[in-house]
């Protein structure tokens, strides 16, 4: 039998770990920033071109490299950090592994300057798909100076399953906030396109915390500072008023290192039983120092899932601290009884103080009648009070304007009693051809109303409804770059939106349906949905939008219905198509077969 097993030629193994390491451009951006703050820089810049599908460069003041350690660092685990499988258990650096450069250059166009801090001439290096195109003697100035294009050039299918560059830089940036949050001391820039949209000089981290996401939304943090013996907790949480469905800005850092711990997260969330609802988060930046032999980076390639040694104990820390930082800040209302003795400014009850008083007397007479002596009410109810009002009467039609009739019965569309039952003001009971239907009046109208207001926006209905007072919106940084990336869609739909700078927009007008909205709010929300991915900007906008609009314009549980409005609700929901669920994903309707109500008669 001849011999099957045989070695991969390097090209193919870089490729390989490529798909584990590099995933988008945001990967790109990550490893090559962590490599600067491992080199001692003291500033960063990063620019991209395309949201990086053209072009990344990435540019540090470090310590840079000769020119056989900038040929070496493009092999398969060649790195200077460390030595030894015992030095996994005492990193102190971002990186280890050695394969983030060999990966980068093995799906890109790769042109590296770096020049040492005791060299008078660097180092100019060009590789494509992982192979050396020239290495020359170059004048640059101290540090590295990445410059990656044309990424996934050589692996087609995985270029094409990049998403939109509104997604891609919403990801870049994500992933530059964790380095930049970690890294207070370091100065760094953010271009897109040869726009400047970040520049976050060398702070404390409250104020590089405020730099990245607002300086109100800095000045509603509360300090976290706690010592044990196994580890040091620092940082800050929000208060309780902060807490938001979802979106909520939640870092875990472990010795600079970013991480993802959902069994930490539930920790922060229990300190907070109580004061925030269940389904809210509520934002925290923690900095955890920990001896790193109690710690395993070594598990991802991306380094950001960590097992703790002592998981349950940090876990006991994090959330006292947190709760004795609510307490120290008066975020938990806190009652203080006296035991020892009663307050001066408390009155005392003293039976002679009460004897001295005089108690008034109140006399009641218990059959006078208001309605018996003057002119208050006619003593009598005249015959023909009906004709007094006659003319008042509101039709049918106008008594929910929200459930418009037009004209069609629920047998025209699917055969079943045109008698609807109302239970408690929220459910629908109706007859069909197999059973019972159960509905909920709530769902079912949020159904029928999205439906509506998506068509019509998809159509270019939309109108603006101009706002009395101009509203005035702030973002972050972040926010504001990828806000100001959809100012054509919004427009489409009938925002009227004046840049401020800074972050700010003044909003003159929004959308007819949304006057009633909060505009900040619904900013968020939306910036939240963009950062998700999944569907086109101009389709996720429209389902935001229509989301909120049916949201205000629903009829709420507990309103009463008559039979034409029922019927009415009844009938448009089987034309909306799904009628199963709500657009929020919950249930609309249920349906109990004959066979099954018989069966509970049985």
């Amino acid at each position: 039998m001849a011999d099957i097993i045989h070695l991969l030629p390097d090209s193919v193994a870089n490729q390989i770990a490529a798909g584990e390491v590099i995933q988008r451009p945001a990967s790109v951006i990550k490893e090559l920033t962590e490599n600067a703050v491992d080199a001692g820089a003291a500033r960063i810049d990063v620019f991209v071109e395309d949201a990086g599908k053209t072009s990344i460069q990435v540019v540090d003041d470090g310590k840079g490299m000769s020119e056989t350690d900038a040929r070496l660092a493009f092999e398969r685990h060649a790195t200077s950090k460390i030595t030894a499988a015992a030095d996994l258990f005492s990193l102190h650096t971002m990186g280890f592994r050695g394969e983030a450069l060999p990966s980068i250059a093995a799906v890109s166009q790769v042109t590296l300057r770096t020049c040492a801090a005791d060299a008078e001439l660097g180092t100019r290096l060009i590789i494509e798909g992982g192979k050396v195109i020239s290495q020359e003697t170059d004048a640059c100035q101290q540090g590295c100076n990445f410059l990656v294009q044309n990424l996934f050039f050589n692996v087609p299918a995985r270029r094409r399953f990049l998403k939109s560059n509104q997604t891609e830089l919403s990801n870049i940036i994500q992933e530059l906030e964790r380095v930049v949050l970690v890294n207070p001391d370091i100065h760094f820039t953010f271009s897109h396109n040869g726009r400047l949209l970040n520049d976050y000089q060398a702070a404390s981290p409250r104020q590089r915390i405020a730099d990245v996401f607002g300086h109100k939304f800095g000045d509603a943090l509360l300090s976290i500072d706690v010592e044990t013996s196994l580890c040091d907790i620092t940082g800050f949480v929000g208060r309780p008023d902060t807490a938001r469905k979802k979106g909520a800005h939640q870092y875990f850092f472990v010795n600079g290192r970013y991480m993802r711990h959902p069994y930490f997260q539930k920790a922060v969330q229990n300190a907070f039983e109580g004061l925030v609802q269940p389904t809210e988060q509520v934002p925290f930046f923690l900095y955890l120092q920990t001896d790193p032999s109690t710690i395993d980076v070594n598990i991802h390639p991306t380094k950001t899932e960590i097992k703790f040694e002592n998981e349950q104990a940090i876990w006991q820390i994090l959330t006292a601290a947190v709760r004795e930082t609510l307490g120290r800040f008066n975020a938990v209302p806190i009652i203080e009884f006296d035991r020892e003795g009663t307050p001066d400014d408390i009155p005392v009850y003293s039976p002679s103080q009460h004897a001295a008083r005089t108690v008034p007397q109140t006399r009641v007479n218990s059959s006078y009648n208001p309605f018996d002596s003057g002119d208050l009410l006619p003593k009598r109810i005249p015959a023909n009070w009906e004709t007094l009002y006659g003319g008042f009467e509101l039709p049918a039609e106008t008594r929910h304007p929200s459930l418009p009739i037009d004209g069609k019965t629920a047998a025209e569309h699917v055969e079943r009693s045109t008698r609807h039952y109302q239970y408690r003001g929220q459910y629908i009971m109706t007859e069909t051809q197999d059973g019972l239907m159960i509905v909920d009046q709530h769902r079912a109208h949020l159904r029928i109303l999205y439906n509506r207001y998506r068509k019509q926006l998809a159509q270019g209905a939309a109108t603006t409804q101009r706002m009395l007072f101009p509203a005035l919106v702030r973002f972050s940084r972040s926010d504001a770059s990828l806000f100001e990336e959809i100012q054509d869609e919004l427009a489409a739909l009938g925002f009227d939106l004046s840049p401020l700078g800074d972050g700010s927009f003044s909003v003159l007008g929004l959308p007819s349906g949304l006057d009633a909205q909060d505009p900040q709010n619904l900013f968020d929300e939306i910036l939240n949905d963009l950062r998700e991915g999944g569907q086109s900007v101009e389709e996720k906008l429209q389902s935001r939008l229509a989301a909120i609009m049916a949201r205000g314009a629903a009829i709420e549980a507990g309103q009463e219905l008559s039979q034409e409005e029922m019927e009415t609700l009844v009938a448009e929901l089987f034309n909306a198509g799904d009628v199963s669920h709500a657009p929020d994903g919950s249930k609309i309707a249920v349906f109990l077969e004959q066979k099954s109500i018989e069966k509970l008669f049985n």
